[in-house]
């Protein structure tokens, strides 16, 4: 499997969740985020094929876990560390599934970099 290299600088960002996403905690300790489906398309299919207009997305036992660890203070490398911690047999393939879920949430605007 091919491996793309990590910027050390890239360890060192520190994300924090995006306020104007709305999220919560599920009974069964899985997070969910709302997210606002806007723009033309998604306006014309609200009309025309019943979309919703928030849709609700949700996380993983990965994702819940990364997501609760975005407090604003850990860098990327602290919520690694804290991954492998979590889950200490998957820890070959934790940070391409680490760097590639930050950059599907920073994508959607669901956290940003301080």
């Amino acid at each position: 499997m091919k491996t793309k290299k990590i910027s050390s600088n890239y360890l060192d960002i520190v994300f924090v969740k995006n306020e104007s996403c709305p999220w919560r905690l599920k009974e069964d300790g899985l997070v969910e985020i709302d997210m606002e489906n806007r723009g033309f398309f998604n306006t014309i299919a609200q009309k025309f094929f019943k979309r919703p207009r928030i849709s609700h997305i949700s996380l993983d036992k990965y994702g819940s876990t990364l997501w609760l660890c975005l407090d604003g203070k850990a860098s990327v490398n602290d919520i690694l560390q804290k991954m492998n911690e979590t889950f200490p047999g998957e820890k070959e393939k934790m940070l391409n599934r680490v760097v590639h879920f930050l950059a599907t949430l920073e994508m959607h605007k669901f956290i940003v970099r301080t």
